[in-house]
């Protein structure tokens, strides 16, 4: 048994398969959803219940998965599985490298097995399967569900009394056997020298050729050991992603899952069934979510935010009060009661100060924006730091690309600037600074200065007529000039009559 207070000894995952189904150059376990790929739904669980050790066996596309794995739990095991086919020879392999990386000799106690492909697994069923195991002092525990359809799974035998005698693979079982509707999930709770012994047992001798942990039950209950199921009637917690159609529906699920859950927890969803939530998202009580928001990576939204309609923010950080609407934004913070959109890009780098807006299509990047400051529409701020209570006007642009580098415009605080004004990086406005309508501002502006870029305005008379002939244009000018030209008539009122 696992040492009191603890985990399980060792949780093992098998992330062997090639998912030739899901017709992918991506390997199955990698594919994602809510957030996370496949495996990372499959670690995730593994560490809620806190094992000793953790093991993952690999084979298709081996250096791709093992660097993904680091990537996300550098303290795994890494296991290779070799040229014998099947999970009996996957496990065993796992059980090997745990033995030789351990010190203290052969691990003993409970051991979990379970798959890279199961995202809906909780770590909460995993818990409850171990506890089961342990307590009734099992030699074998078996995670079993039962199904309307159960084609394609193995089926659980079971004696008189209940207890399981062994489980059936779908493609070596009688037909009375395949009206079996209890299925094996293929996750396990073993006791360590229970699971030890028998693989040493088990043959490739069946229709597959393949080497298969279910022949372990059968070896250990003629071992004389008890062999027993936790059945769960939540089905999605065992079901398997084999191909894009699965992968889809399991993904429905869980955002469902999750939205509930959001909800449940004092979120306001207006539109569940288009709202999208990851499981690496954090929503603060009162968060009012409107139809077709998506929210992703680690976004997170403070206390009574409102975001939506058509948003969707990836590693964004809302604040308390906030208002987001009809935005894509990434990497991006908005303070606290600050408005964004609608139709407004955030890129990465965006920090927008308290009370500060972005309005309509405004596009921002790399960019610092004060308390209380506004960029109200059709903008573009990059690479820029501005300060507070400053605003800039329609159609301002930092212009930061000199074609090899860029550079930042620095706007102080207080500034006014008039619509279309262009500021050619690196440039500098001091405090209380002004710019008038189509500004190009070139060199530094004093604190308190009006920056002006002023060229006599020249008209061309009779240019259209001249240079456009032919066209509504000059037709139009023509009778315009023409109207101009026609001398003034006086005009006698009539006499009125005097009743």
């Amino acid at each position: 048994m696992s040492p009191e207070n603890s985990g399980p000894a060792a949780v093992i995952v098998l992330a062997a398969g090639a998912g030739t189904r899901m017709k992918s150059r991506t390997p199955k376990i990698l594919h994602e959803i809510g957030g996370r790929s496949l495996i990372g739904h499959a670690l995730a669980a593994a560490r809620t219940i806190a094992p000793r050790e953790l093991a993952l066996v690999v084979r298709h596309e081996r250096d791709l998965v093992a660097s993904h794995i680091a990537a996300l739990d550098p303290d795994a095991l890494i296991v290779d599985q070799d040229d014998v086919p099947g999970t009996g020879r996957a496990v065993e392999a796992a059980l090997e490298a745990l033995d030789a990386s351990d010190s203290r000799g052969p691990l003993s106690g409970t051991v979990v097995v379970t798959y890279g492909d199961v995202p809906l697994l909780t770590g909460a069923l995993l818990a409850e399967l171990v506890a089961t195991h342990e307590a009734d002092a099992n030699a074998v525990t078996v995670l079993t569900a039962v199904l309307d359809d159960a084609t394609g799974y193995g089926r659980i035998l079971r004696a008189a009394d209940g207890t399981v005698t062994g489980i059936r693979e779908h493609k070596d079982a009688t037909e009375a056997e395949r009206a079996i509707r209890e299925i094996n999930s293929g996750i396990y709770a073993f006791d360590a020298a229970v699971l030890r012994g028998a693989l040493m047992h088990v043959t490739t001798d069946n229709a597959q050729g393949e080497k298969y942990l279910t022949d372990v039950l059968g070896l250990a209950r003629a071992a004389g050991g008890r062999v027993a199921a936790v059945v769960t009637e939540d089905r999605w917690q065992v079901e398997g992603a084999n191909d894009r159609v699965q992968l889809a529906a399991l993904g429905a699920e869980h955002n469902r899952r999750t939205v509930e859950a959001w909800m449940r927890s004092g979120v306001t969803v207006v539109d569940p069934a288009t709202t999208w939530i990851d499981a690496t998202v954090t929503l603060d009580e009162d968060v009012r979510l409107l139809p077709n928001t998506q929210l992703h990576g680690a976004t997170t939204v403070a206390r009574d935010a409102v975001v939506g309609p058509d948003t969707t923010l990836t590693d964004v950080h809302v604040g308390e009060g906030a208002k987001v609407i009809r935005t894509h934004g990434t990497g991006a913070t908005i303070g606290a009661k600050a408005s964004v959109g609608p139709f407004t890009y955030l890129r990465p780098g965006t920090v927008l100060g308290e009370t500060g807006k972005i309005g309509a299509f405004y596009e921002t990047k790399n960019v610092t924006i004060g308390r209380g400051s506004k960029l109200s529409h059709l903008g573009y701020a990059g690479d820029a730091e501005i300060g507070e209570d400053t605003n800039i006007g329609c159609g301002n642009i930092t212009a930061n690309y000199d074609g090899d580098k860029k550079h930042r415009t620095v706007i102080g605080s207080g500034v006014r600037t008039g619509s279309n004004t262009v500021f050619v990086a690196p440039v500098k406005l001091g405090d209380g600074a002004y710019s008038g309508a189509g500004a190009v501002i070139r060199r530094d502006v004093p604190a308190g200065a009006l920056a002006l870029s002023l060229a006599e305005q020249r008209n061309t008379e009779g240019w259209v007529i001249a240079k456009r002939p032919g066209t509504i244009s000059a037709a139009l000018a023509a009778a315009a000039g023409s109207e101009a030209a026609a001398p003034a008539t006086s005009h006698t009122p009539a006499p009125t009559e005097e009743g």
